[in-house]
Order: structure tokens, then sequence, then C-alpha cells
């Protein structure tokens, strides 16, 4: 990914207010942050746990969609699957992560969910540079790899903004 202003972070919003977008909090960090090793942006706020923002490259240029972090479940050890990377995490590690639709379906109510890793950070884990705990075996390179995960964030941005 490219490196990214904090104004270009703020413009890509496409299922937020403007006035939304100016308030939501961005990481402070952009500088700091490895852009060779993201294929999206992903954080969640420090301040509202149960929001989250998610900035990808799109062919048109910055797509971003604000995400509402579901609760989790308390009382149960599961491993979870990411729809995005398929890294498999225990305990709250994966998190159902829904977006407001942009347009009329959005403020029709109209949302759509993704199983996502909970830090957002499914980049990071697929280049090993985070670890979830042991990987299932692949034979895929990371390279498609990467390109199955820029797919299915593709797809799912695709719902977001139909």
């Amino acid at each position: 990914m490219l490196v990214q202003s904090e104004s270009a972070i703020r413009a890509s919003f496409v299922n937020t207010t403007q006035g939304e977008a100016k308030r939501l909090t961005v990481p402070n960090d952009l500088e700091l942050r490895s852009w060779d090793d993201l294929d999206f942006l992903g954080w969640r706020d420090p301040a509202a746990p149960q929001r989250a923002y998610l900035v990808a490259e799109a062919d048109d240029g910055l797509i971003g969609v604000a995400l509402r972090v579901a609760p989790q479940q308390t009382g149960r050890t599961r491993r979870s699957m990411c729809s995005l990377c398929l890294t498999t995490h225990s305990g709250d590690g994966v998190s159902l992560m829904t977006a407001r639709k942009a347009g009329p379906g959005g403020r029709q109510g109209n949302s759509v969910g993704v199983y996502v890793c909970s830090d957002l950070a499914c980049s990071l884990y697929l280049r090993g540079r985070k670890h979830a705990g042991p990987r299932m075996h692949e034979t895929l390179t990371l390279t498609e790899r990467i390109e199955r995960t820029r797919t299915a964030l593709t797809a799912f941005l695709r719902r977001v903004t139909e």
C-alpha cells in the first residue's frame, strides 16, 4: 500500500457523512507504519472499541469504510478464522464487523458483515510479522495468499458500495 495522509484517509470514507469522517480517530503513527507490508490500513478506535475503520486502495483511489464491531461471546474458548486472510485465532482474535452500506442502502439501514482479525492486522499475519499461534500449512506462495486476501477484501468493499 502507498503511504497515505490523514486528509486522504478521511476523504476516502464511503459510508460516513463528511462530519463523521472529520471526527473519526485516525492513527497518529501513520508515518511509522510499514506501508509496504500493508494490503489495507485497519484500526480500532481506542476511545470507542466497538468502532473500527478500514482503508484500502481500489482501482479508482482509496476507499474507506467505518465498521461496527459485534460484541464478543464470553465463556467459550473457540477457534475462529478470518475471512480475509484465513488466519485462525483462539478466543476473541476474530470479530464480526459490520459496515453500513454506502448511499441509499445505508440510509435505509442496510449493512454487510465480515469476520476479520479483531486487530485488523491481516497483512502482518500473512507476512509472518505478527503471529496468532500455529498457522495451517498451505501450498500457496505468499504472493498467492496476498492476492487471495486482496480479492476477499475487494469483494467485501464491493458489497459495501453496491
